[in-house]
């Protein structure tokens, strides 16, 4: 039987309940348990794919396909385990499920209500697929007191008596804000959200609480007894120079031995964090940097690009180097020169995105990096902008465009449907309206053999992660390869283009799929890792 552990937030939103329960589950995974990391969003939007990333952050796309929120990024991260659309759910879905229920008749005309028929489904999604599992971590989004999230706490609290008595505990994750003129840390907020908890028949067993400073002894103490947890389950969650010291300062702290205490286990030997201290040492002691230049439209928020930030760190630590981010408005280049903004740097990425506005900026970026030999990797969106800029400046097309910008004598890029056909294109989403020509979730691709991507992923035959409805024009190959872009990767049967590169130029790689997805700090990608090795080598002719 697999044992539950609920994790819910106070007092703020984005204290890092999902980096919390990463670490967990990493810490979890260490003592030899198996884990599993599920998320319940509270908003009502189905899923976050038609959300603004300038709002929500990233989309994280599974291997089957879901569109979720970006702390399954951070699960996967931290323990290695490939999330499912089974590990995240949003009230949208639940009550467009029951909607559908509810329209078929199944409920035979009775009154549908939160309770028991939202809560009920809620408790079938946490519980479904656990077997076999040791731990099912549950983060709850939001805050407590949040009216959105009241659902998913009732429903959480039902389980904890559904569940045999042991198996479900409650961590909350609260902040102890330092209040300079006071010069203390304040444990009111957290009593109050404790409060908040309880009024709703959440007891916690755990406290975990943000600081940017060590708790006095005092004050766990009263937070102990004003919240009724034992003093050594108020765990202290301080400030950490990266993300990756997280799971040893954590276990230093006694949080995953409090969780299995809760439980009526035994700790157990301590866990093996070596590959962690690894990580963290070569984060903390690069043997040199390098600068990469992020030419993106949603620069203000760098959740927006969170997997791709995280994946360009495992370059650096792949290479024992600290990677600079320079995050630059593509928009500035349809203004001005790039040169200024780009000379200094040591690679240039251009990442996915939606939609025309700072697609000219993005264009000359790719006009930059081709000219000036600076390394570059284009996700998604960027490669079908280095290979517009090709058909421009190349290959004498000057019309070349996008059909995702309007009409086009010369479609480079258009929508899937406008000239293929076949169950490659077939949509992974179960509903239709924005999602239903996009391409989600993990494809084959054939990689050319010889190739420099054939050579980076030693392999001929790779698995990747889509989330695009706009593929580039495979009937312009011909011409473009001409002219030195060569398709060097391809679906199974050829008629989409998947990767482009040139031979003559010392590192330039468009990929219309998100490698940054499958990365992980002891798994670097070999694209982000030998990105960063051209940018390594780079900083030594800039």
């Amino acid at each position: 039987m697999a044992r539950y552990v609920f994790i819910t937030g106070g007092v703020v939103s984005s204290l890092g309940k999902g980096l919390a329960s990463a670490a967990l589950g990493a810490l979890l995974q260490a003592r030899g348990h198996s884990v599993r990391l599920r998320k319940l969003d509270p908003y009502l939007n189905v899923d976050p794919g038609t959300m603004s990333p300038t709002q929500h952050g990233e989309v994280f796309v599974t291997d089957d396909g879901a569109e979720t929120d970006l702390d399954l990024g951070h699960y996967e991260r931290f323990t290695g385990k490939a999330a499912t659309r089974q590990d995240n759910i949003t009230t949208g879905r639940i009550y467009q499920n029951i909607i559908a229920k509810e329209r078929r008749g199944d409920y035979l005309g009775g009154t549908v209500q939160v309770i028991p028929h939202v809560t009920d489904a809620i408790k079938s999604f946490v519980l479904e697929g656990n077997e076999g599992v040791d731990f099912v971590l549950v983060e709850i989004g939001g805050t407590v007191g949040d009216i959105e999230g009241l659902p998913f706490f009732e429903a959480i609290r039902q389980l904890g008596n559904d569940l045999p008595r042991g198996d479900a505990i409650y961590i909350h994750l609260t902040l102890l804000p330092w209040i300079p003129s006071a010069g203390e840390l304040k444990t009111k907020p957290t009593q109050h959200s404790v409060k908040e908890l309880r009024s709703i028949g959440i007891q916690p067993d755990i406290l975990l609480c943000r600081c940017d400073r060590p708790i006095p002894a005092d004050e766990r103490r009263k937070l102990g007894l004003f919240c009724n947890v034992r003093e050594s389950a108020v765990i202290e969650a301080r400030d950490v120079e990266t993300i990756y010291d997280v799971p040893e300062a954590y276990h230093r702290e006694g949080l995953d031995t409090e969780v299995l205490r809760a439980f009526g286990l035994e700790p157990g030997p301590a866990p093996d964090l070596s590959r962690w201290r690894t990580v963290t040492h070569r984060v903390k002691n690069p043997e040199g940097e390098v600068t990469i230049a992020i030419v993106g439209k949603y620069t203000g928020l760098k959740d927006a690009y969170k997997s791709l930030s995280e994946a360009l760190a495992h370059g650096g630590i792949a290479n024992t180097v600290k990677v600079n981010l320079d995050w630059i408005e593509s928009e500035i280049f349809e203004r001005e020169d790039p040169a200024p903004f780009l000379e200094h740097v040591h690679g240039i990425l251009v990442p996915g995105g939606f939609g025309q506005r700072g697609a000219e900026g993005k264009i000359r970026a790719a006009t930059f990096a081709r000219e000036r030999k600076v390394p570059y990797l284009g996700i998604c969106f960027g490669m079908q902008m280095a290979v517009i800029e090709a058909a421009r400046n190349l290959a004498g097309i000057p019309d070349a465009n996008s059909t995702e910008f309007g009409p086009t004598p010369e479609p480079l890029v258009g929508l899937m449907t406008e000239w293929t056909k076949g169950n490659q294109l077939e949509s992974r989403r179960a509903d239709g309206d924005l999602g239903g020509t996009m391409r989600l979730g993990a494809y084959e691709a054939r990689l050319k053999p010889g190739s420099r991507v054939a050579d980076i992923y030693g392999s001929d035959d790779i698995w990747e992660r889509h989330r695009h409805r706009y593929e580039v024009n495979a009937a312009y190959r011909d011409r473009l390869e001409a002219n030195g872009l060569i398709f060097s990767g391809m679906s199974p049967d050829g008629s989409l283009p998947e990767i482009v590169e040139y031979e003559d130029h010392p590192w330039f790689v468009g990929v219309q799929f998100h490698p940054e997805l499958k990365s992980r700090p002891f798994e670097p990608h070999p694209l982000f890792a030998r990105f960063v090795e051209a940018a390594k080598a780079q900083s030594r002719l800039v």
